[in-house]
């Protein structure tokens, strides 16, 4: 994140907004120009990606389904947009830590002892270890001691859109995001692969909630696309992971998504249709 601050300090905030005696590099001015970073980024991000799904991917059919509630898209963007700046409070505190150098984040290729594999790598173990991290924290964010007060907000879209990504109880968004954050910590990563792969998670985020259930006829039981996640938000106990089925394997609660079986929205709509 130290890049993005950066170019906003070299371009819009030291010639244009902040004191000229305002040092770039003084913790409380970092924390502002994080905290307003962190907001714009993760709003543009959610709008304008979440937008593009919508209009160009996500299946308008399915706001027939009678589980798609009244006036749903708007309140999905309303509760996001009333979350995502609570949500950006401890991740601003994550950000700042990396600014002020805690983190295993590094500039330049060569300075990983493994060179462009070990940046190839590094994108894989990310993946994995973010997969592993929200598998368990989302199966967690269901136990009867946290499922109401937290994640029950996001099961109230049963057909979801794809507004409906980031429409979390800020304590939920937070969990669930945490994995990313921790991973350089532990971990060395490239810094502008870092930025890549935030851009990535959150247009990740929106396609699984975007209704369009095509995924390769050899990944279908490997991959956790849209169709897994959709009958997440119907059954509850089913497809906890992010990107991979695997730890739902491991963990035993993997579902055969019902779309793949005939049995899905789109076909409940097809009957309802035919009668």
């Amino acid at each position: 994140m130290d890049l993005v601050l950066e170019a906003a300090d070299r371009h819009l905030l030291t010639p244009y907004v902040y004191p000229a005696g305002w040092p770039e590099g003084e913790p409380c001015r970092q924390l502002l120009s994080l905290f307003v970073i962190t907001n714009v980024g993760a709003l543009a991000l959610y709008l304008l990606f979440g937008t593009l799904s919508y209009y160009f991917i996500f299946d308008h059919e399915l706001k027939k389904h009678p589980q798609f509630l009244e006036n749903q898209v708007s309140r999905e963007i309303a509760y996001a947009v009333r979350s995502l700046p609570w949500i950006s409070v401890p991740t601003v505190a994550l950000f700042f830590a990396e600014v002020r150098g805690y983190s295993k984040l590094y500039d330049n290729i060569e300075d990983s002892p493994y060179g462009w594999s070990g940046v190839f790598l590094s994108m894989l173990s990310f993946l994995f270890f973010t997969d592993m991290g929200i598998y368990w924290i989302h199966r967690g964010l269901h136990h009867k001691l946290f499922y109401k007060r937290f994640h029950k907000p996001h099961h109230v879209w049963k057909i979801a859109t794809p507004f409906a990504s980031h429409a979390f109880h800020p304590v939920d968004g937070f969990m669930q995001s945490l994995p990313y954050h921790v991973y350089p910590f532990l971990f060395p990563l490239h810094k502008v692969t870092y930025l890549g792969l935030y851009i990535f998670v959150n247009v990740w985020t929106i396609s699984i909630h975007d209704g369009d259930y095509r995924v390769p006829r050899l990944l279908r039981h490997v991959i956790n696309g849209s169709a897994h996640h959709t009958d997440h938000h119907l059954y509850f106990d089913y497809n906890y992971g992010q990107y991979f089925t695997l730890w739902d394997k491991i963990g035993g609660s993997y579902k055969s998504p019902t779309s793949f079986e005939g049995k899905g929205p789109h076909d409940y709509l097809r009957k309802l249709r035919e009668k």
